[in-house]
């Protein structure tokens, strides 16, 4: 069952201990209230459970509850307690936006049953309103995240920015380190200089040489490296740990005196540069391996910055979910998709090994309406939620079985009960398939 308050009120003290026991028994966090004011003071748009109340009550009864609760937040469940004579008037406060109601006596299950769904659909109501809140507070950045690493991260980020100190980002494929060099550049001094990122995994040592540090050319006619490109502005390093031993050793030069030297060239060339490098690896581990110079890594961590990955702050996914699907949809033009009890369960148990890029492929996937965004892990199709009709239907047997109960299958009272017509009443026997006689004494 979804975790949840709920908020039971009955002016029954004995109803009200054993319905509360009943509830805390499955799991649930019962606050229990004797009249609809004192529970109504612990209310707000941001509660994130049901209410269940008894119909008959003195002062504020359950139905004026139910009516002040809709005014605080129409989308907070309320179900409500009846006796028999009050089956008619639970059937039109269901018109009205009551969720469920359970006709006492009643068994533990069928409540419990009914607080399920109630649950699973204020959760949902919930995310999905903090989806919205996350798009709208993004701020263009998915750097978002109010658990205490990102509160550092961004914290730390802003220290730095203004800084003219080299960075070493750390963190794992997919984790956001591209976008924290460039929250680095945004922030600094240098915001209005160029940041030429170089993907170092991605550079054939073939050309290492002539792409990073240019050709002094023939004719006149010099070619010009990217870390040129970079003079007076960023030079950020992705990948760093991909390059080899040989290209380590000629970047090192860069990195210790600020200085090129093109191919061909008969002086090195000077630079102002602010250097930002990133690796996916543990490069002080890369060098107790073997696999990466001790001078090149010293050099280069004067400060080292750590981007966590999803797994370890699961709190943020939703956030960054919302922000992802509301920039895909704007970006596909059309309307951003409502989280579902299906996509919600993925978000939060799925381990995220590619990280914010996954996310971001996820979001997409959902924005388009792709079936393979709405496909469990397990790779079963989630089942298709309840139709508007079948909800209305399953109230209204239910509501009919309850009235021919109380009035023991007398069909000329269960009528009346129900303010239904005679030919309606029989229609609706037909399409519900109940049979009247099984709740006529001696029929059961």
């Amino acid at each position: 069952m979804s975790a949840g308050k709920i908020l039971l009120v009955d002016d029954d003290d004995a109803l009200r201990r054993a319905v509360a026991q009943g509830l805390e028994l499955r799991g649930l966090e019962v606050a229990a209230f004797d009249n609809a004011p004192a529970a109504l003071k612990t209310l707000n748009r941001d509660f994130d459970g049901a209410v269940v109340t008894d119909v008959r009550m003195p002062g504020m009864d359950g139905l004026a509850l139910f009516e002040r609760v809709r005014a605080i937040d129409p989308d907070i469940p309320v179900l409500l307690i009846t006796g028999h004579g009050d089956v008619a008037m639970a059937v039109a406060a269901l018109q009205d936006g009551a969720y469920d109601f359970v006709s006492k006596p009643f068994p533990m299950e069928r409540l419990t049953a009914a607080l399920a769904r109630a649950l699973e659909k204020r959760g949902l109501v919930l995310d999905n309103r903090r989806l919205e809140a996350a798009a709208q507070a993004g701020g263009g950045s998915p750097l978002l995240g109010d658990t205490p690493v990102m509160q550092r991260l961004r914290a730390t980020i802003a220290q730095l920015a203004e800084a003219e100190v080299d960075v070493l980002i750390q963190g794992e494929t997919g984790a956001g380190k591209g976008l924290v060099a460039h929250a680095l550049h945004r922030g600094g001094s240098r915001r209005s200089r160029p940041m030429v990122t170089v993907n170092c995994a991605a550079l054939p040592e073939a050309v290492f040489e002539t792409e990073l540090f240019g050709a002094a050319g023939a004719a006149g006619r010099p070619s010009t490296g990217r870390i040129e490109r970079a003079d007076r502005g960023v030079l950020f390093l992705d990948e760093i740990e991909g390059l080899s031993s040989s290209m380590q050793a000629k970047l090192l030069r860069v990195v210790e005196e600020r200085e090129i030297w093109p191919v061909g060239a008969a002086e090195p060339r000077h630079l102002d540069l602010r250097i930002i490098a990133a690796s996916k690896i543990d490069l002080a581990q890369a060098v107790r391996d073997g696999a990466f110079r001790a001078d090149l890594y010293y050099r280069l961590n004067v400060v080292t910055l750590v981007v966590p990955p999803l797994r370890e702050r699961r709190e943020d996914v939703p956030g960054l979910f919302g922000f992802f699907l509301a920039e895909a949809a704007a970006r596909l033009r059309r309307p951003a998709p409502r989280l579902t009890a299906t996509i919600r369960d993925h978000l939060l148990g799925h381990d995220w090994p590619g990280n914010v890029r996954e996310l971001a492929h996820y979001a997409e996937r959902v924005a388009l309406g792709l079936p393979s965004a709405l496909v469990a892990d397990d790779g079963a199709t989630p089942a298709v939620a309840e139709s508007l009709a079948d909800r209305t239907g399953r109230y209204e047997a239910m509501v009919i079985r309850e009235t021919l109960a109380a009035c023991g299958g007398d069909a000329r009272t269960a009528m009346a009960l129900l303010q239904t017509p005679r030919k309606t009443f029989y229609d609706k026997l037909r399409r519900h398939g109940i049979e009247i006689d099984r709740y006529r004494p001696g029929k059961g």
